[in-house]
Parts: C-alpha cells; structure tokens; sequence
C-alpha cells in the first residue's frame, strides 16, 4: 500500500511539473508573439530607435505620439473596457485617416511606448513634448478628438486623473 500511494505522489508530482511547463511554454510563446507585433508595427511606421537615447526621442512620425498619448489615457480609465478599447482603435482609424490594420498598429506601437517610459504619467509628459516638437499645438485636434470620443462619449465626464494628465498634455502643447 505505501509503494501505491508514493507512486500515485509521485505521478501527480509529474502531473503538476508537466502542466507548469506547458504553461510556461505558453506564455514565452505569447511573450514572443508581442515582440514580433510591435517589431512589425515599427517597421510598417519606419520607426528606428536611435543608439542611447530614449524610444519616444525617436518617434518621427506624429501618429505614433498621438497613438502613445491615447493609449496613455485609456490606461488612466480605472477599467477600461473592452468596448473603450474599440472604440479607441475605431477613433484612431478616422481620426488619423489610417487602415484597421494600420489603427491596431499604431496602437500596439504607442502601448510599447508607454511600457517603455515606466510609469502613464512620465509617457504622458515625454509623448507630449515629443508631439510638441513634431508638429507644435497643430496636433492637438486630433489628439483631443481622439480622447473625447474614446473616453467621454455621449456627455460622460472625465475622471480626475484623465483631467490632470489633459493639462499636462495642454501645458506641453502650449495651449492657454
């Protein structure tokens, strides 16, 4: 009987690693999968990170500034849905004159961009900057276009953080 019971252990033992395994076989699969997106996504856009200087210095093409700005706001949304999320891509297709293909691109671009600056707040302040110095207050149009529409539909308000990030985003666009 105990021969049974350390075999059973032990099968169960294996059961247990095996399963681990495969999970991690998954999420490395996963992991992989997204580099591969955001690789393509810059290649599409002709981004090109320059040696020792930060990702968002790079950006040379405003789409990308906008598209990092927001996805930076909807991560400000407490739980932004997956509603909010299409919606997102959707105002960025029209807005940016862009494909479907193109919007979820930009998209998964401007999300790596913000993975990159570490915190939403600090990928606020340098995609703003950096939008500033591509096009000056021009961009705010679409950027704010963008936002509403995505954010605060049909007279839905803001919340505070959302707000405090659009006078950020105004003060570096040097809009009084």
């Amino acid at each position: 009987m105990p021969f049974v019971i350390a075999g059973l252990g032990a099968l169960i033992a294996l059961y247990y690693f095996f399963l681990r395994a495969s999970s991690a076989a998954h999420l490395a699969s996963d992991l992989l999968g997204a580099a591969t997106d955001v690789g393509l996504a810059a290649h599409r856009f002709r981004f090109r990170q320059k040696a020792n200087t930060h990702p968002v210095e790079s950006i040379e093409d405003e789409r990308i500034a906008i598209a990092g700005l927001a996805a930076a706001f909807l991560e400000l949304d407490m739980l932004p849905t997956k509603e909010k999320q299409e919606r997102l891509t959707r105002e960025i297709r029209y807005v940016l004159d862009v494909t479907g293909p193109e919007a979820v691109e930009l998209l998964v671009l401007g999300r790596w961009l913000v993975g990159q600056c570490g915190t939403v707040d600090s990928a606020i302040a340098r995609l703003s900057r950096k939008l500033f110095k591509l096009s000056g207050s021009a961009a705010v149009t679409p950027l704010l276009t963008i936002v509403r529409n995505t954010l605060a539909p049909e007279g839905e308000t803001l919340n505070d953080r959302q707000c405090g990030a659009l006078a950020d985003v105004s003060r570096a666009l040097r809009i009084h």
